[in-house]
């Protein structure tokens, strides 16, 4: 079987997404409390008008405007109250108003609020020291939706907001694309867990508890496996019982083509290998493809460095998730200027570790972090977004501008 490596970080992403959108995800309706950060799978229309009927933007009187003084003070008869409740069915006539808190049924013939700080009671009268204009702090019907507009669209994710939008609506479920199941592989005899002691040629495994956490941190729900041994069989078995089970297998580690790197053998034998290597820095070993005989599962591969996976997941892995669920709102891209000048002097795509602030003209600014190294963790956790440049040797002069991408 052959397949194309080293291609274009472009074609790589492309390919993520033709798989993904062959490979979309089914719907599931959920309560709202379940809703959070998912993608919606159905569009939203308004059944209801929000507001749903005139009412009072604060807390005070309510009047109509043509008995109110233009030039002085006038004194109203107190008629009722009418609070934020059921609406009582109360009503001005000429020279009354009605006591009124905020979000409180506007009652029938008033037109304006005049707010209580305004007033003065006087027993049974109110006294307006201030006249507003007309019209004035009154929420109308349907200003805000009305019935037939379209609220909530397919592909959106459901922020705090959006989920709000539907509860007005008095909607209590929604129709959301299921979320990928999702196994974490790391792979090496070097690796020994934290809190044992370390021998001589062993490192600490720092890469289940990073893309654990970016997994989390994205909504997801990932399912921890044990440490991969070097071991072909090994491998072979952890893989393809999870392969069975999930709907993608995260690896890191093992996809290069050293003399313990069985991962890309063995999707090459077994599965349908999309692509291994990405002209990209760093990461550029990352392999993805269907599962075939090791079972229906997507599998991604990520490098074994700590900064690969991060970058990795970031930039591709990321891309995959949305696409299994149809997300519809790109991931958003900054820009800013180059805090640096920075020389570049390999001919692939890098996503180079930064620090993002904004100066005192409100311009946002990044700082390369010049450790640049795939393996330099710490480089990475004293920066906060990624700096994308581009294919071919380049110098970059400080102040220049550049895309970032946040994490």
């Amino acid at each position: 079987m052959t397949f194309p490596t080293r291609i274009a970080f472009d074609d790589a992403h492309r390919i993520l997404d033709e798989v993904a959108a062959r490979r979309r995800l089914p719907a599931e309706r959920v309560a709202l409390a379940r809703a959070h950060a998912r993608v919606l799978a159905q569009s939203l229309v308004a059944t209801i008008a929000q507001p749903g009927f005139d009412n009072s933007a604060m807390d005070g009187f309510a009047v109509r405007h043509a008995d109110l003084e233009t030039d002085g003070e006038t004194s109203l008869t107190l008629v009722g109250e009418q609070f934020a409740a059921r609406a009582l069915g109360l009503s001005v006539a000429a020279g009354e108003c009605v006591r009124i808190t905020t979000g409180a049924s506007l009652p029938a013939g008033a037109d304006t609020i005049v707010i209580k700080e305004n007033t003065r009671l006087e027993g049974d009268h109110v006294r307006v020291l201030q006249t507003p204009k007309p019209g004035q702090h009154v929420r109308r019907a349907g200003e805000d939706v009305l019935i037939g507009d379209a609220l909530l669209a397919a592909g959106q994710v459901l922020t705090p907001s959006r989920i709000a939008l539907a509860a007005g609506q008095g909607v209590d479920r929604l129709d959301v694309v299921r979320r990928p199941t999702v196994a974490v592989f790391t792979t090496g005899d070097e690796l020994v867990e934290p809190g044992l002691p370390l021998r001589p040629g062993e490192l600490y495994n720092s890469n289940r508890e990073l893309l654990m956490g970016l997994l989390r941190a994205d909504g997801y729900e990932p399912v921890a496996w044990p440490n991969l041994s070097d071991d072909p069989g090994a491998i072979d078995a952890g893989l393809r019982h999870a392969g069975h089970a999930f709907d993608v297998v995260i690896t890191c580690g093992g996809v290069s083509a050293g003399e313990k790197d069985h991962i890309p053998a063995l999707l090459q034998a077994e599965g349908d290998v999309h692509f291994w290597k990405v002209r990209m820095k760093p990461g550029m070993p990352i392999l993805f493809a269907d599962g075939g005989r090791l079972g229906d599962a997507l599998f991604l591969c990520l490098p074994g460095n700590p900064v690969s996976v991060l970058a990795t997941w970031l930039t591709l892995g990321r891309a995959l998730f949305d696409g299994l669920q149809g997300r519809a709102e790109p991931r958003s891209r900054l820009r800013a200027r180059l805090g640096t000048r920075w020389r570049k002097t390999h001919e692939r795509l890098e996503f180079l570790r930064g620090r993002l602030s904004c100066d005192d003209e409100g311009r946002l600014r990044v700082e390369p972090n010049p450790a640049d190294g795939s393996h330099r963790m710490r480089a990475a956790a004293d920066s906060d977004a990624l700096i994308v440049l581009g294919e071919g040797e380049m110098t970059l002069e400080a102040g220049s501008v550049v895309d970032v991408l946040a994490y």
